[in-house]
């Protein structure tokens, strides 16, 4: 039974049983019959249409929430390919445009949600999810406009820069610039709307671009990214968005670490207090897996700091790193734990080199 036979049947059904999903899903498939005759899917094709359509229609189902779909990817995982891209590039692509608004709208709508559960979807190949997630953006923002959407569409602009970060297809300097392009187009219509609490995680996450910049001066790209963290920080404070506010403070500290404009110094007591602010709401037994990367941060701080005692400020990097392990364990982050152990070995063997002296 073909794809187009399937939604007709499913929609009759939920028909009889009150299904509110029932119309527009009759609507699609009779568009998805005039245009599977006009563009001639091959077999293959209508195959990934329909699994395309099927997880649609769970995601529909179920608000968006991440287990029904999740267990389908899971399932159908050697799907997750460069045809499925192909199908939301060039069919959805094409295709969302010339429906009634209405309904592309929410085909739209469900497409922002998949590419959001695949791009966190941990199986299959990570390479593929992050095109798979582009693809469903892009093709999402030629039918949901700034203008009637504006919080959703700064979200598909958030995403969209947060998926070129993570993409490993392509040119590393031009994935980043993509990136920062996409926020600053939220950026525009976050200031201009008055989403304040979008517009601050914009900030932040533009503020972690710049610190990736490969474009540029070291200088200012780092400049650039004290700028948007502590604009964020107008926004996103302690009382209204703890966690928000700490991981924008955990930022700033590592902006200000690797600062090269300003006297060093203070850099570095600037940063190390930045991490201590952000383990105000860090702490072990809430978000063990942030405090122990805080930690890890405030004890590379100390270890180049200036201001002090020399032995002093070691003990205190030694603490923090010890305190780091006590989460990032050998047996359960063997990478981070190696990480913190090449800086426990660096404060111990200048230790040792003080000793000797």
């Amino acid at each position: 039974m073909g794809l187009v036979q399937v939604m007709k049947n499913i929609a009759k059904i939920n028909t009889k049983i009150g299904d509110l999903n029932a119309q527009w899903l009759e609507n699609l498939a009779a568009m998805l019959e005039t245009n599977l005759e006009k563009t001639n899917l091959s077999v293959d094709e209508e195959k990934y249409l329909t699994f395309l359509m099927q997880v649609l229609r769970v995601i529909s189902d179920n608000d968006g929430k991440p287990e029904a779909a999740y267990s389908l990817l899971e399932y159908n995982q050697e799907r997750l390919n460069q045809n499925l891209l192909t199908i939301i590039q060039n069919w959805a692509g094409k295709n969302l445009p010339k429906m009634e608004p209405k309904l592309a709208q929410n085909i739209a709508l469900d497409i922002v949600n998949f590419s959001n559960l695949i791009l966190l979807f941990p199986l299959g190949n990570q390479i593929n999810n992050v095109e798979i997630a582009i693809a469903g953006y892009e093709v999402a923002l030629t039918v949901l406009h700034s203008q009637q959407f504006s919080q959703i569409w700064i979200t598909i602009q958030n995403n969209l820069g947060s998926s070129y970060q993570k993409r490993t297809i392509g040119n590393l300097e031009e994935n980043i610039e993509v990136a920062i392009a996409c926020y600053n187009k939220a950026l525009e219509v976050g200031t201009s709307s008055g989403l304040l609490q979008g517009w601050a995680t914009t900030q932040n996450n533009l503020g972690n671009t710049y610190q990736q910049r490969i474009a540029g001066t070291r200088k200012e790209n780092l400049e650039n990214a004290i700028s948007c963290y502590q604009k964020a920080l107008t926004v996103r404070s302690l009382e209204k968005w703890p966690q928000e506010w700490a991981s924008t403070q955990n930022n700033l500290g590592s902006a200000y670490h690797e600062r090269i404009a300003g006297e060093k110094k203070k850099n570095i007591e600037e940063a190390i207090a930045c991490y201590n602010l952000a383990l105000k709401v860090r702490t072990q037994a809430e978000f063990p897996l942030d405090w122990a990367r805080t930690q890890n941060n405030l004890g590379n701080a100390y270890l180049d700091r200036i201001v002090g005692d020399r032995q002093d400020n070691l003990e205190q990097a030694i603490a923090c790193f010890i305190r780091g392990q006590e989460v990032y364990t050998q047996e359960s982050y063997p990478a981070y734990w190696e990480i913190i152990s090449n800086n426990l070995d660096l404060v111990y063997n200048e230790q040792r080199l003080r000793k000797v002296s």
